[in-house]
C-alpha cells in the first residue's frame, strides 16, 4: 500500500503536475494566424453571437465542453475536505470525459457559505459551457443545488455521484436479476446507506419497474419507515409502512442487497438469511459491505458486484457518465431528463450481453474470456462500444422527448 500511495503521488506530479491540459485546435504560427484568431479577426463570430447565441457552437468550443465542478463536502469516500482538496478527483473527472468521449472537461471548485452561493455561481458560468457534471456535494444540499440549476440553466446538469451510480446500477441489477430468474417488479430490495447515490439509485429501480413497497431503506438509525419523525423529504419517499427496524429483519427472504454506506456492515448471518439465488451489489468504496471472498464462502447461488476493478461486476460510473453527456451535446439537449437515463440503462445492460471483441481481452489481461452470466453483468470500461452504443440511445431519447436542439441524431462509428 505505501508503494500505491507513492506511486499516486508521483502519478499526479510528474512529468508535470496535474492530469490535464489545453490544446490548440488552430494554427498559431503565422501573423494572419493570430490576426484570425484574436485581433482583428475574433470581431466577426463575436458579432455573429451577439445575434444569436446559438452560434456559440458554431464558433466557439462550447458544443464540445463540460465544466466538472465541487465544492469538496464529500469527496468519494473522504468526507468534507472543501473545495481544494477536491481538485485531484475532478481533474480526474476531466481525464475520463477526454479518454473515453472526447470532451473538453474544466475543473471548477466552488467556495461557497449557502448553498444558493453555489447555485448562484453555478448558474453565472454555465453559458460557458454545453454542460455541467456536479461531482462531491454532500446530501441533502446536493438534491436542491441539481434541481435549482436544472431549472435555472440553458445546459443539462447531471450529478454524476447520484444519477451515474443509478444509471450503472440499474443496468447491471437488470441483469443480475434476469440471470438469477427473478422480475424486477416482484423483487425485494434492501438498501443499506440512504444518501444522494442510495435515494437516486432506488429511485431509478422504481422507474425501471422495481416495486416501492418491496424497497427497504436503511440509514445510521435503521429501517427508514412511516413512522419516523426525523426524516427529510428524500429519504421520506421511500419510508416503508412496515414493522421492520434492524437489518435482519428486512434480509430475512430479501431478493437483492445494494450497499452505498459503509465497509463490514453485512455479515455472514445476514447474507444466509437472504432468498434463494440473491444479488449483492456492495459498493462502498475502497472497502465495500461485505467481501466478495466471504459472500461467496456463505452462498454459492449468489451474484456478487462491487465498486472495485479487482473483482467481477464492478459498479463504475465511467460505464455512463462520458456517454449520457456525449449524446447530450451532440443533439444540444437543453437537460438530461429520464428518458435519457433510462435509454442509457437499458443500452448498457444489453452491451453486457453482446460477445465481448478481443481488444477488451486485451486490455485485462488477468481475464481469459467474459460471457453473459453471473461474473459479468456489466460491459468493461474499457469496452470501445459504450460509446457509439450508450451514446447514440441517450441522443435518441433526447430527440424523442424534444429537449434537443438538434433533431438529427449523430452518425457514430460502429465497432
Amino acid at each position: 500500500m505505501t508503494d500505491f500511495r507513492q506511486k499516486a503521488l508521483d502519478y499526479h506530479e510528474f512529468p508535470v503536475p496535474g492530469k490535464t491540459a489545453v490544446t490548440l485546435t488552430k494554427p498559431a504560427e503565422t501573423s494572419m494566424d493570430l490576426a484570425l484568431a484574436y485581433s482583428p479577426g475574433v470581431a466577426e463570430p463575436v458579432r455573429e453571437i451577439a445575434s444569436n447565441p446559438a452560434n456559440a457552437y458554431r464558433y466557439t468550443n462550447k458544443g464540445n465542453t463540460v465544466a466538472v465542478i465541487s465544492n469538496g463536502t464529500a469527496i468519494l469516500g473522504l468526507g468534507n475536505l472543501g473545495p481544494l482538496p477536491s481538485k485531484p478527483v475532478m481533474e480526474g473527472k476531466a481525464l475520463l470525459f477526454k479518454h473515453f468521449a472526447n470532451i473538453d472537461a474544466t475543473d471548477i471548485e466552488v467556495k461557497h457559505r449557502t448553498a444558493e452561493e453555489f447555485i448562484h455561481t453555478v448558474e453565472a458560468i454555465a453559458d460557458t459551457f454545453g454542460g455541467i457534471n456536479l461531482e462531491d456535494i454532500k446530501a441533502p444540499e446536493c438534491f436542491e443545488i441539481e434541481r435549482e440549476l436544472i431549472e435555472r440553466c440553458q445546459v443539462p446538469v447531471f450529478h454524476d455521484d447520484q444519477h451515474g451510480t443509478a444509471i450503472v446500477t440499474a443496468a447491471g441489477m437488470i441483469n443480475a436479476l434476469e440471470i438469477q430468474g427473478k422480475k424486477l417488479e416482484e423483487a425485494v430490495f434492501v438498501c443499506m446507506g440512504a444518501g444522494a447515490a442510495a435515494i437516486a439509485c432506488m429511485s431509478m429501480l422504481v422507474k425501471c419497474g422495481a416495486q416501492r413497497e418491496n424497497v427497504y431503506m436503511l440509514d445510521r438509525k435503521g429501517v427508514i419507515h412511516t413512522r419516523r419523525e426525523d426524516l427529510n423529504e428524500y429519504k421520506a419517499l421511500f419510508a416503508n409502512n412496515t414493522d421492520k427496524r434492524t437489518l435482519q429483519d428486512v434480509i430475512k427472504g430479501a431478493d437483492v442487497f445494494l450497499g452505498l454506506s459503509g465497509p463490514d456492515v453485512l455479515g455472514a448471518e445476514e447474507v444466509a438469511m437472504m432468498a434463494d439465488k440473491p444479488v449483492i451489489f456492495a459498493c462502498s468504496n475502497p472497502d465495500p459491505e461485505i467481501k466478495p471472498e466471504l459472500a461467496h464462502e456463505i452462498r454459492s447461488d449468489l451474484i456478487m458486484g462491487t465498486g472495485r476493478s479487482d473483482y467481477p461486476n464492478q459498479v463504475n460510473n465511467v460505464l455512463c457518465f462520458p456517454f449520457i453527456f456525449r449524446g447530450a451535446l451532440d443533439v444540444r439537449a437543453s437537460r438530461i431528463n429520464d428518458e435519457m437515463k433510462i435509454a442509457a440503462v437499458y443500452a448498457i445492460a444489453e452491451l453486457a450481453k453482446e460477445p465481448v471483441p478481443a481488444s477488451v481481452l486485451a486490455a485485462y489481461p488477468n481475464v481469459s474470456e467474459l460471457s453473459f452470466g453471473p461474473q459479468y453483468v456489466l460491459p468493461k470500461p474499457m469496452d470501445p462500444r459504450l460509446l457509439p452504443k450508450v451514446a447514440k440511445a441517450v441522443a435518441q431519447a433526447a430527440i424523442d422527448s424534444q429537449v434537443a436542439q438538434i433533431d438529427t441524431l449523430p452518425q457514430y462509428p460502429e465497432v
